[in-house]
């Protein structure tokens, strides 16, 4: 059994959307309009945005990325931090990691 679907209501699906395209590869591959997205990523895992108007994720919700390695993570937040998000360098912790909030009111993991 594999888990192969999640729905993520956001407050704002264009620019989640847009998030999850540039930094992490998913590809849209259909919406309606500004309240309704389908993303993909390589392995066929299927990710939905909804627009929601009052998202509120508990403080320990995030969905993560696995990278191949060290110098993957550490690319990923030179580039979110460069381009205006606020991140912590990655840690060694349960694995080497850094947690960014996205657009739309969701936390993502970066990890390897």
């Amino acid at each position: 059994m594999k888990l192969n679907h999640l729905n993520l209501t956001v407050t704002d699906v264009s620019a989640s959307r847009d998030f999850l395209e540039m930094y992490f590869d998913m590809k849209c591959v259909g919406s309606r309009g500004n309240g309704f997205a389908v993303m993909f990523d390589d392995e066929g895992f299927v990710l939905t945005l909804m627009k929601g108007k009052n998202v509120q994720y508990p403080g320990t919700f995030h969905i993560g990325f696995s990278q191949e390695n060290e110098d993957q993570v550490d690319k990923i937040n030179q580039r979110l931090k460069e381009d205006g998000y606020e991140v912590e360098p990655p840690q060694h912790a349960h694995a080497y990691t850094f947690y960014v909030k996205a657009p739309g009111g969701f936390t993502v993991e970066v990890f390897n």
